[in-house]
């Protein structure tokens, strides 16, 4: 586990799931890319944690690095497991609970 958040990870080989620990009753994020042009961001969520409803004005995509989530968008409920994605639509609302602990990367690109 890396846990030096300032650590430049560019050019090095690394396990997303690896980048942010769990913590109890807690949501943890990481960014790792932080560009006008978009980010990605880790998160590791306990049971029962999530994110309440909200929209954002570009796609983003959930690739979920380990356990099972729930993420809602545009009231629809979509089941999302270790290995796989799934595309928020801007302007859609969406939220996230984690059904068991989770870890996701989400990306989000602005152009």
């Amino acid at each position: 586990m890396i846990k030096d958040k300032k650590e430049d990870l560019r050019a090095m080989a690394l396990k997303a799931k690896n980048l942010v620990a769990y913590d109890k009753g807690a949501v943890v994020s990481r960014t790792i890319i932080e560009k006008k042009t978009g980010t990605v961001t880790i998160f590791s969520f306990d049971k029962g944690q999530g994110l309440s409803e909200h929209t954002a004005p570009f796609d983003a995509m959930v690739e979920v690095l380990d356990g099972e989530a729930e993420i809602t968008i545009a009231g629809k409920p979509n089941k999302v497991k270790a290995g796989e994605f799934i595309i928020m639509p801007a302007g859609k609302p969406h939220a996230l609970k984690a059904i068991k602990k989770f870890k996701m990367a989400l990306i989000m690109i602005r152009s």
